[in-house]
């Protein structure tokens, strides 16, 4: 046990890197990318600090080129399930007593090593195999992930810090102990930083973990876990399992050991995983935790006195940065019928110059989609906007396949507040447009707090404080990441802590020592240093 109180270094965001053209950093990354490119990588699970490979071997293709195999990983089977929980439970014992501080150092030394080392092999990772481009892939799987594990360490020690008052006579404690049992955390393919984070903050907090990344996530997965392999991470501290989601789910959430679930992922997963849980509880040893963000229909709504240039901007990179392809994304837009005609016409010049291809090419501001799946469901919505009497597309509307999976940004203008574009998840480089006459300014306000179940993000472009106040107060529960005169995207770790309610999730806010809080299980001890001797109190006489 450690014989000092230790200060960790205090936590910076890390800076993001411009990769401007011709620039060292912006070479060193593209040749890296292209010497994975040519790269066939093997990936295969890792249970108990153990490499576990397969008969069934299944090939990767990058989203910007379905036809090329970037590499392939060794699906599981159930049996791998229960390796990983009883190697999960194996390890906790030691992991548990191991001080803070080491495991603290760990995590700080995986951000040192994503920060130098191996910045650009987790950035490439997440070009080739989620179609990021260097800006994007920056700040996500480096920055991002940087921030998570430093802020973490830092939010840690904070908690640890907070004890009880004590009186006269007697010490009150507060001990943090990690959840009894194991956590399984289940993480997107839009985001490495999520990946990275699910299962590292659990695991920060003393807890052991049986970690299912996303299919489409697993080429930037297999660095993470080398990253956190070399960080010194002890076995079977964080178990990564390629199985399927369905029976990992009914396996895992059987167990009486499973004590919490870090999710990020659709709503109807998380809520059939919910339900799952419940028709299980009286099998747990303890009522397990249970924390998930899901999905968004994320609006921006705008102002009569709005500045035009600022919502066009706000709307560009709103809805198209990573394709749309973010829970937090800008989906539907509300437009005053007086500033309709100014914000069109600079969002339309503006989205003449964007440039769509693969990331490679760091000119490129929007790439694939991530798969067939995704690219069909953007190209159906489209077709029915074209052919639809209430909507129109007035801005791209391109699909392309030939070689990647290509959506080109995309405006739907419509008549019809409830048109399924502006009510509907899409999870793609589409954003519908509803066009309010002025004077309706409060009316909108109410349409855009119960046109959608969910409430992620939302954002209000306004001149007037007055207008600002009210739309604050009108949007309360409609988003619990709430900008003003910016786009809804882009939160940061420590800034913005992230996180909704209503459809979207539990709001348990990553990036902030309020989602730490739901991986432990505070103990309340009391020392009394004198101890009464006569059960008599003084109003006994």
């Amino acid at each position: 046990m450690s014989k000092a109180i230790s200060q960790v270094p205090f936590a910076v965001n890390e800076t993001v890197r411009s990769y401007e053209p011709g620039s060292p950093e912006v070479k060193s990354l593209i040749s890296t990318y292209r010497e994975m490119w040519k790269q066939n990588t093997e990936i295969p699970m890792v249970i108990g600090g153990k490499e576990v490979r397969t008969e069934q071997k299944t090939s990767l293709f990058s989203p910007q080129d379905h036809s090329h195999e970037i590499g392939f990983y060794h699906k599981g089977n159930m049996d791998h399930v229960d390796q990983a929980i009883n190697a999960a439970l194996e390890a906790k014992e030691k992991w548990n007593a191991l001080g803070w501080e080491h495991r603290a150092a760990i995590f700080l030394k995986a951000a040192d090593l994503i920060a130098g080392p191996y910045r650009d092999k987790l950035n490439a990772a997440t070009m080739i195999g989620q179609s990021k481009n260097v800006h994007q892939a920056e700040i996500d799987a480096a920055c991002e992930l940087i921030d998570f594990l430093r802020f973490n360490v830092e939010f840690m020690t904070e908690m640890y810090a907070e004890q009880p008052v004590s009186d006269t006579g007697i010490w009150n404690r507060a001990e943090y102990r990690p959840l009894e049992g194991f956590c399984f955390a289940v993480t997107p393919f839009n985001f490495t930083a999520i990946a990275g984070n699910l299962p590292s903050c659990m695991a920060m907090m003393g807890n052991v973990v049986v970690w299912k990344p996303s299919h489409s996530q697993i080429y930037s997965a297999k660095v993470i876990m080398d990253i956190f392999t070399e960080a010194g991470l002890p076995a079977g501290v964080i178990n990564m399992i390629f199985t399927d989601g369905a029976q990992t789910a009914e396996k895992i959430l059987s167990h009486p050991d499973f004590a919490g679930l870090h999710f990020t992922g659709s709503t109807g997963v998380f809520q059939g995983m919910w339900k799952m849980i419940g028709n299980n509880i009286h099998t747990y040893k303890t009522y397990p935790r249970i924390v998930g963000e899901t999905g968004g229909k994320d609006f921006v709504m705008v102002h009569p006195s709005a500045n035009a240039a600022a919502v066009a901007t706000a709307l560009v990179r709103g809805a198209f940065e990573y394709q749309g392809q973010k829970c937090s994304a800008a989906s539907r837009a509300y437009i005053p019928k007086s500033l309709w005609e100014e914000v069109k016409e600079i969002m339309g010049a503006q989205l003449k110059t964007v440039k769509v291809g693969t990331p490679e090419d760091p000119s490129n501001f929007v790439n694939a989609v991530i798969d067939k799946k995704s690219f069909e469901k953007c190209k159906n919505y489209i077709e029915r906007a074209k052919n639809s009497g209430d909507s129109k597309v007035i801005f791209g509307g391109t699909c392309d396949d030939t070689k990647g999976w290509f959506v080109h940004p995309t405006v739907i203008e419509t008549t019809n507040p409830q048109y399924e574009s502006m009510c509907e998840e899409i999870f793609g480089p589409i954003l519908s447009v509803y066009i309010y006459e002025d004077a309706d300014w409060q009316k909108t306000l109410k349409l855009v707090d119960e046109t959608s179940p969910y409430s992620l993000t939302g954002s209000i472009f306004s001149q007037d404080r007055y207008a600002i106040a009210e739309a604050y107060k009108a949007l309360e529960n409609a988003a619990g990441n709430f900008y003003i005169n910016d786009k809804p995207t882009g939160a940061v770790v420590g800034q913005q802590p992230f996180g909704g309610a209503r459809a979207s999730g539990t709001n348990d806010k990553a990036g902030s020592k309020m989602n730490l809080l739901r991986w432990v299980s505070v103990r309340s001890i009391k020392e009394t240093f004198v101890s009464p001797k006569d059960y008599k109190y003084p109003y006994l006489g």
